[in-house]
């Protein structure tokens, strides 16, 4: 029997075991009906991580009779440069414990420190949008998300952006650019690999996009920017609870051309609202970067996320991100791959990323 099944209770009523399959529909049920969840609480993620990305999921369940009491989307992520990882949820924005109470909330956080020290993880991090946890560490200030309410009228949406950046975009909308819905993510691809791989970042694999969109359906789409019908700037998008994410987005060099970035998010904006969106979540940018300047200058205030830490004695704050001087080389080097080697290669070094 495994660690997960035999964890008990650490308050009356409440016991905390392994997700079954049969707890599906309940588990996206409580996930979409709690205030605090997210697209990344979602059920879907758990075979992407294992099947894409060849981690271990370890999620777990809070149940109180039952009915579940509350969800962990737990990964055991571990890679040989990268280092030996529990995180709810890699490659995710959030991803923290989700808890009717706080009863439910410490039998999963007693669950998770339970499986940490059964792996012999070098930390359990759980990507918490505020911190609450007494005796864990926090990350304050290095990654921000950006959040504001957009309404079903396009020109208010419009006049809610920045003179000068509205400016901007009202000159896109006369360049010639067209935007168009893809069900493939051949041309998204195209297009997020040769900008990641500028940003000296690697890519992960054409499939995984694909597979995001046939896990999450509807929920999921991609938008892509034709400038004389040239695929210049794409973006996949999440929607959920009447909010749209723009998650995986990226311009060609052509894109500065006409502003098919800021023509692309305006056009993300506009066909959210017409789906019934209220709300444009611009994800998570790290501070002092581009995409955080670029987001800021459309009237978003940056919100900081406050991920929480659970380390080994003695251990620091792990510093998995491009801000690493030790990266350094390594993003400067990235950057100049021709870009199928760049591809051919991401998709190694990914996995333990994120």
């Amino acid at each position: 029997m495994s660690l997960e099944a035999r964890i008990a209770t650490t308050a009356p009523s409440v016991q905390v075991r392994a997700f079954e399959e049969r707890d599906r529909a309940a588990w996206d049920a409580f996930v979409i009906a709690h205030p605090e969840g997210t697209f990344f609480h979602r059920i879907g993620w758990r075979a992407i991580f294992a099947e894409e990305f060849g981690l271990k999921p370890r999620y777990l369940v809070a149940m109180r009779g039952d009915g579940i009491a509350g969800v962990l989307p737990l990964v055991h992520q571990k890679s040989i440069l990268f280092g030996n990882a529990l995180i709810a949820a890699p490659f995710c924005v959030e991803g923290g414990p989700l808890a009717h109470d706080d009863d439910a909330r410490r039998a999963l956080d007693d669950a998770a420190q339970r499986i940490f020290a059964e792996t012999r993880a070098d930390y359990l991090e759980f990507r918490s949008r505020k911190a609450s946890r007494e005796g864990w560490l926090a990350r304050r200030e290095l990654y921000a998300t950006f959040r504001r309410p957009i309404s079903a009228d396009h020109e208010a949406n419009l006049k809610d952006i920045p003179r000068k950046q509205r400016a901007v975009v009202r000159k896109s909308l006369t360049s010639g650019l067209k935007s168009e819905v893809d069900e493939s993510a051949a041309r998204l691809y195209r297009v997020y690999s040769e900008s990641v791989r500028n940003l000296g970042t690697p890519v992960f694999a054409r499939r995984y996009f694909e597979r995001l969109k046939a896990v999450f359906g509807a929920d999921c789409d991609i938008v892509v920017v034709l400038d004389e019908g040239e695929p210049v700037s794409a973006v996949l998008n999440f929607y959920f609870n009447k909010a749209v994410l723009p998650y995986y987005g990226g311009g060609t060099i052509g894109a500065r051309r006409n502003g098919a970035n800021d023509f692309l998010y305006w056009e993300v904006m506009r066909r959210a609202a017409d789906r019934g969106c209220r709300l444009f979540d611009f994800g998570r940018s790290k501070a002092g970067t581009g995409a955080f300047a670029f987001k800021h200058n459309w009237g978003f205030e940056p919100e900081w996320l406050e991920y929480e830490y659970r380390l080994k004695s003695g251990d620091a704050l792990p510093e998995k991100n491009p801000n690493n001087p030790k990266f350094a080389l390594l993003i400067e080097a990235w950057k100049r791959l021709p870009l199928p080697v760049a591809n051919a290669l991401g998709p190694l070094l990914v996995k333990g990323l994120g």
